[in-house]
């Protein structure tokens, strides 16, 4: 009878179900700005889903999108602007699914500062750290403002950029991320204020975007895991203080004002349909760059970007 119900529990075992292992490369040391995958690897969502990732914060923000397009990545966390520069200089990349839905990117000044209205930066020193896309938004908010590049002065901070405006260094400050460095400031009792882009004429984008190459990318694998990310975006916005208390417990580093702060904020914009593609918003800013003359031809969307759960 023993050996009977041995042999019946044997077959009735299932073995567990290999997992695919894939590489995620993060465009920065991890923040709030990836909640959703922090959430997704610590409430099991990828493994729910038959994945292993392996999740990598980058030496360099520039090596992402390469490693993606190298195929050293199966993903890459990159922004919405730099992907239409990239493909426009021929990198094998693709728009696969969406993290952040909404600009971060502000136009950032002291609160109490001379800069009270764009028309203000008149002579003044503007500080920037990637080159290309920020100088075209700049250029653009502006031209609206009945300005040119030639009435400020550019300084490259390099990524220091609330530090570059607090010290007085620079007047403005272009690629502040508004969840970030006005916290940041407010925390050091330096109060900032931000002039929004969507706001000052300039077209809606993605900030945080999914890329991967479009001849090596394994589409299911892909698929699973932006189904395992929209889970743990809806346990977010359905828990946010204890998704923060297990975001934050995945390192000490995260444990402070500024991380929480910044989690607040960044809740109301993380993509709720990441694999969703809003093809309008990759057409118009593609128009926006043609005639900045920083791309010398459109692409069509579908070079661009691509929602897998249509196809």
């Amino acid at each position: 009878m023993k050996a009977r119900l041995t042999a019946l529990a044997l077959l009735m075992a299932t073995p567990a179900a290999a997992q695919d292992a894939m590489t995620v490369m993060l465009d920065w040391f991890v923040n709030p700005d990836h909640g959703p995958i922090v959430i997704a690897q610590e409430q099991g969502y990828f493994a729910g889903v038959g994945l292993e990732v392996e999740v990598i914060a980058p030496a360099d923000p520039a090596d992402p999108p390469k490693m993606a397009a190298a195929g050293r990545a199966d993903l890459a966390i990159s922004y919405q602007p730099q992907l239409h520069l990239q493909v426009a200089e021929g990198m094998p990349l693709i728009r696969v699914g969406t993290l952040v839905a909404t600009p971060l990117n502000c136009l950032l000044v002291l609160e109490d500062g001379p800069v009270q209205e764009i028309a203000d930066l008149k002579g003044r020193k503007v500080g920037f750290s990637v080159a290309g896309v920020e100088e075209a938004l700049l250029s653009s908010i502006l031209e609206r403002n009945g300005l040119a590049m030639d009435d400020i002065e550019l300084v490259n901070v390099n990524w220091s950029l609330s530090p570059a405006l607090m010290s007085g260094q620079v007047d403005a400050v272009i690629g502040a991320f508004r969840n970030f460095e006005l916290n940041q400031m407010e925390i050091e009792g330096v109060p900032g204020r931000c002039f929004y882009l969507e706001e000052e004429g300039l077209p809606a984008y993605d900030e945080l975007i999914y890329v991967a190459n479009p001849e090596t990318m394994d589409a299911d694998m892909i698929r699973r895991f932006l189904a395992a990310t929209e889970k743990a975006t809806q346990f977010i916005v359905n828990h946010p203080q204890e998704s923060w208390e297990i975001f934050s417990g995945t390192s000490a580093e995260l444990q402070d004002e500024l991380n929480e702060r910044a989690w607040a904020d960044t809740i109301p914009r993380f993509a709720l349909r990441p694999e969703a593609l809003d093809q309008g918003r990759y057409a118009r800013f593609e128009a926006f760059l043609n005639e900045a003359g920083l791309v010398e031809e459109m692409r069509p969307v579908s070079d661009l970007a691509v929602d897998l759960g249509a196809q």
